[in-house]
């Protein structure tokens, strides 16, 4: 969603909230803008597009100052344009940047028409602006006047305010959205994630859901959702500035899909032991939670809800516990029959998913599951503060909108998740130490996969000119396809389904003709002689397949059939190794149509707004 920068030093901010912004373009955006305080003046620069037009703005006419905000717009009220940018100024006095969504915008923005407020934009945003300037012209400072207002707001927001008549402090809030407080030296700043302020602080406060914080340049302070005056915990973060790179890689995409291996490792490294995963890896209440689970819940959204439908079959099959997987935004607005002793288990790379949150807020608001789980790459994430028990997937920083180490790693983290629970039901100590040896190899088992990069790019060839494809999948590699296809329209925008390869008989088949390339995982597994019916009922219709198969799957290529042989694997952990080759093939495919691959258009990376 949206970044947001502030800053307040006493050098030339501008510099600064530019490279925040730069550091957010990962996030998905349309537009992006900056507001500076110097003099008792207030200036603002506004582009449509990239951060890099807001860049050639500022070299053509700078903004000099040591109190600024500055943020990346992705529309949700109002079309991309310049006028709808922030900051949103009101009366050339307050400037604001927001994240979220305010739901009652319209009845105060009629309210304030009639005060006689003038709007220059379609936002939900502009209302804050002119609420804080209406206290203001009240005679309340700028505190104050957040706090009111705040107080009239319904909805998400993350909120970075300053005033001209204030240039010693900025006020920042934080409900539903996500935000952080980076502490420098003679200098304090504000951002949406840290991943904005690293090169010039390491040290930060995780706001949590209802604080209001007045920062100044020596000192900050914290007012809770009541309005007590609180401390919140300063952390100091492992990443680094240079984490953001994509070194000789050509995008971020690319550099995240070959970082796979390290990334599971680390996912892995210190929760084995003796050849079995140690309990303690999900906190020290994890015991009396894990003993009473009977069932599993899952929610999720995107890619992570793909996650959580492979780790479906696992939680039945190995575990031998019943387990329901359901998108976040469906499962937030019907009754629920929840049965006893069942485990809410969430699943976001960015901990920070607003459905996903919202979902949790509400199961523990019912009280009727055993406790709370998530699996997570962001440690200080709402999420992860909100749950009871957290897995961290240690992917690290991910910048592509595609996800692909994100996914992979929670599959990893799920499976040590499976056997944690499957050792009190289903799973005998045999079958444990079988899949902590399969989860151990799977790093070098990618490795392979990722050799397979030049054939594969080769393979995407076939597909830049076509407009649709069908993806196949049986049993776990369903979800598989799922993830495949999604993968493909995100980044080069040809429509892509998913089927379970069985149902093509039941209406898929009719797409199938030599312009509908049909992208089929062909695992070893007790499926592949169904999956091979499958195959054949399109080749027999002139369809163009493309199997990525297990070297032992006795599929081969002919003049319209395309195979690139894996080499063999667990049945388990085999969807881990699958995904990879279709993260490539749409990458691939993506270069060759030209599409920006790391911010494709109309997505956002971390979806904080409902």
């Amino acid at each position: 969603m949206c970044g947001i920068v502030g800053a307040i030093a006493q050098r030339e901010v501008s510099p600064i909230l530019l490279e925040g912004l730069k550091r957010l373009e990962y996030r998905g955006y349309d537009s992006a803008g900056m507001a500076v305080i110097s003099g008792g003046g207030l200036e603002r620069r506004r582009k449509l597009g990239k951060v890099a037009e807001l860049g050639a703005a500022l070299a053509a006419e700078p903004l000099h100052g040591g109190l600024g905000i500055a943020h990346t717009r992705w529309a949700t009220h109002g079309v991309p344009a310049e006028n709808n940018a922030h900051p949103h100024v009101c009366n050339g006095r307050v400037a604001v940047v927001h994240n979220g969504i305010i739901e009652n915008h319209e009845i105060l923005r009629q309210q304030q028409l009639e005060l006689g407020f003038k709007f220059t934009s379609e936002t939900d945003t502009e209302v804050v602006a002119h609420q804080v300037c209406f206290y203001l012209e009240q005679g309340d400072d700028l505190l104050e006047s957040v706090r009111k207002t705040i107080n009239e707001l319904e909805g998400a927001y993350a909120l970075a305010v300053i005033d001209k008549q204030e240039p010693g402090h900025l006020v920042a809030a934080r409900k539903g959205s996500p935000l952080v407080l980076g502490i420098g030296i003679g200098e304090n700043f504000v951002a949406s994630d840290v991943q904005a302020l690293l090169p010039v602080t390491q040290k930060f406060v995780y706001f949590e859901n209802g604080d209001l914080v007045d920062v100044h340049l020596n000192s900050y302070n914290i007012y809770d959702e009541e309005g007590n005056k609180v401390e919140r915990l300063v952390k100091t973060t492992e990443m680094t500035a240079d984490a953001v790179d994509r070194g000789e890689y050509r995008h971020f995409m690319l550099k995240e899909i070959f970082e796979q291996p390290r990334a599971i490792s680390d996912t892995l490294e210190g929760r084995i032991a003796n050849g079995r995963v140690m309990e303690q890896i999900l906190g020290p209440t994890a015991g009396p939670i894990l003993k009473n689970t009977r069932a599993i819940q899952i929610i999720a959204c995107g890619t992570s809800y793909h996650a959580g439908l492979v780790a479906k079959y696992w939680f039945e099959a190995l575990a031998g516990i019943p387990c329901h997987v359901e998108v976040a935004s469906e499962f937030r607005y019907r009754e629920h029959v929840v049965q006893r002793g069942t485990l809410f288990v969430t699943i976001s790379q960015s901990g920070e998913t607003a459905d996903s949150l919202a979902a949790l807020m509400q199961a523990k608001e019912q009280k009727k599951y055993v406790g709370s789980l998530v699996i997570c790459n962001v440690p200080e994430s709402s999420l992860v503060r909100e749950s009871d028990l957290s897995l961290m997937t240690r992917a690290g920083v991910e910048i592509g909108v595609a996800s692909t180490k994100a996914f992979t790693t929670q599959l990893a983290a799920m499976l040590l998740l499976v056997v944690l629970v499957g050792r009190r039901y289903a799973m005998n100590e045999t079958t444990e130490k079988n899949l902590v040896e399969q989860l151990t190899r799977l790093p070098g088992q990618i490795e392979k996969i990722l050799e397979l990069d030049e054939a594969i790019a080769g393979l995407a060839e076939e597909f830049a000119d076509k407009h649709h494809a069908l993806f196949l999948g049986r049993g776990s590699h369903y979800p598989v396809a799922m993830e495949g296809a999604l993968k493909l329209k995100e980044i080069s925008y040809i429509h892509a389904e998913a089927y379970a390869a069985g149902e093509l008989k039941h209406g898929p088949l009719a797409l199938v003709d030599s312009d509908m390339p049909v992208i089929a995982v062909a695992p070893n597994n007790t499926l592949l002689e169904k999956l091979k019916s499958n195959l054949e009922e399109v080749r027999s219709r002139g369809g163009e397949l493309y199997v990525f198969a297990d070297a032992g799957s006795g599929i081969n290529s002919d003049d319209n059939t395309h195979v690139l042989e894996i080499a063999p694997v667990d049945s388990v952990i085999a969807p881990i190794i699958f995904t990879v080759p279709l993260q490539l093939l749409a990458y691939h495919t993506a270069v060759l149509k030209g599409t920006d691959v790391d911010q494709p258009r109309n997505l956002a990376k971390s979806v904080t707004v409902e």
